[in-house]
């Protein structure tokens, strides 16, 4: 077993953290940009215990193809100011992979996994984008829950998005929505709630 249990309420879990991701990418009304980029990278390190927010790793990254366009920045709040001059997604991925080392999550000892607002993050978006980059992709990525399916377990309903979840369990949603990191701090708030039914995560999607 991974750690002690925190409270009464909360079942041990198998994984030490949860890495809540959720990208944000270019995009554009009523099509799909070929390729399509990251353009915001956040991962809240959440306790597998306490389900509680130990660290946080954040970057905006810096399109090469495409710029941030109008519509992106309506829908997420990300402008192309915003992205000028931070890193490209290879020296992003470099970052994050120090940051794991640093908060000992590459340790054999150290057991986590990546949780996602459905699959689209590490199944679709960061392959593609690699992929175009030319970039081998480190196997900490190549499992993860998709957090709408605990909750369909929980209550019985699939949800069709995020708000939905939190209305469901009585969450207030905070920040701005498509928000990159402000969306990874809801879906923590959802990830803990569902934890303290009792729930025993486990992994419910993986890069074929």
């Amino acid at each position: 077993m991974a750690s002690s249990i925190a409270s009464a309420n909360i079942a041990a879990q198998d994984f030490h953290y949860f890495l809540v991701l959720d990208f944000e990418a270019t995009c554009i009304k009523n099509g799909m940009l070929a390729p399509q980029e990251i353009i915001e990278f956040p991962v809240l390190k959440v306790s597998g215990r306490t389900f509680e927010v130990e660290s946080e790793f954040h970057t905006y990254v810096e399109p090469q193809v495409h710029e941030v366009g109008e519509f992106c920045t309506e829908l997420t709040g990300i402008t192309k100011e915003m992205v000028a001059g931070k890193p490209h997604l290879p020296d992003v991925l470099e970052m994050f992979h120090d940051w794991m080392q640093k908060e000992d999550l590459l340790s054999n000892e150290t057991k986590s996994i990546f949780v996602t607002c459905g699959d689209w993050d590490l199944k679709t978006m960061l392959p593609g984008h690699c992929e175009y980059c030319k970039l081998p992709i480190k196997p900490y990525f190549n499992q993860w829950i998709n957090i709408k399916k605990p909750f369909a377990r929980v209550t019985g309903e699939y949800p069709k998005s995020m708000m939905a979840m939190l209305e469901r369990l009585d969450l207030k949603h905070v920040g701005r929505h498509h928000s990159g990191l402000d969306d990874c701090k809801n879906i923590a708030k959802i990830l803990k709630a569902i934890a303290e039914r009792k729930f025993r995560f486990i992994p419910t999607g993986a890069k074929r």
